[in-house]
């Protein structure tokens, strides 16, 4: 088990789809410099790299191919299903150690949810300036909802998309999101829509480029992100759950579970959740 290289599919819907993520075991004896090769050779979007912890049951910290980033949803419910799976951890509770905080795991039979941080609600950003950003214009954007930025743990723009059959088709402008990006200093873009193809509450899609993703099949920071959103803008008042799909574009269905907990009126917790299996 020591320092070898699992590849684990993360957010499955029935088995199929999901978001490939790399768990490398006992890698404190790894440099940063050893966690970005192995990142890169990997190849996934995001690995995960799970330490020992003074101050949680582990530490845990996660590369993509070309930096790392403070937290990573699927790549955390790919690490703790393995850990599950090899009978490292039972059923029951955890704490992680990220550069995000110290963040809860609830460990299931089939699913593991993961806290996320109290969303913080950033900037709200004219959807002209993402028109560019995509082969359609301002239109396709939904005009009763914001473009905002969320980050329950990373910062995403999350941009509200009129109708599935939009969505769908998108075809997004690497160059200009990594600049949007940039510029916002957030991770990406969340696309979504309120309906979808099988029985979900949205449909999204998620383009990262300035960290080397292009597009990816299952996001879980930015799905708890989403949650959040919607609760403050449905004005929703009591526990709520979510189920998001996300991956149909790249032909990898992928399932996302939320549950956001309030009191009155104000977000208190936030988990994301998901199915895991060996690739």
């Amino acid at each position: 088990m020591n320092g070898r290289i699992y590849k684990i599919s993360a957010f499955q819907d029935n088995h199929r789809g999901c978001n490939p993520a790399g768990v490398v075991l006992d890698a404190d004896v790894l440099s940063e410099r050893d966690m970005l090769s192995i990142a890169k050779d990997v190849g996934y979007s995001e690995t995960a790299f799970i330490m020992k912890s003074l101050n949680a049951d582990f530490k845990v910290r996660f590369f993509t191919p070309v930096a790392e980033v403070d937290l990573c949803g699927h790549a955390t419910i790919a690490a703790f299903s393995l850990l599950r799976d090899l009978h490292v951890i039972k059923m029951g509770r955890y704490t992680q150690e990220t550069k995000a905080g110290i963040l809860q795991l609830e460990i299931q039979d089939e699913l593991v949810y993961m806290e996320q941080n109290i969303p913080d609600f950033g900037d709200v950003i004219d959807g002209k300036e993402l028109s560019n950003c995509f082969d359609v214009d301002d239109n396709a954007f939904c005009s009763d909802m914001p473009v905002q930025i969320v980050s329950t743990g990373l910062r995403d723009i999350i941009l509200p998309i009129r109708s599935l059959h939009t969505l769908t088709r998108l075809k997004a402008d690497g160059n200009c999101i990594s600049r949007i990006s940039e510029k916002y200093d957030v991770v990406g873009i969340h696309a979504f829509c309120l309906e979808s193809v099988n029985e979900a509450d949205g449909h999204t899609r998620n383009f990262a480029p300035r960290y080397g993703i292009e597009e990816e099949s299952a996001t879980g920071t930015s799905n708890g992100a989403l949650a959040c959103y919607l609760v403050k803008y449905g004005d929703k008042n009591s526990d709520c759950s979510f189920e998001f799909e996300q991956g149909h574009a790249m032909n990898r269905p992928s399932r996302i579970f939320v549950k956001v907990m309030i009191n009155k009126g104000n977000i208190e917790g936030v988990y994301v959740g998901g199915r895991a299996g060996m690739l």
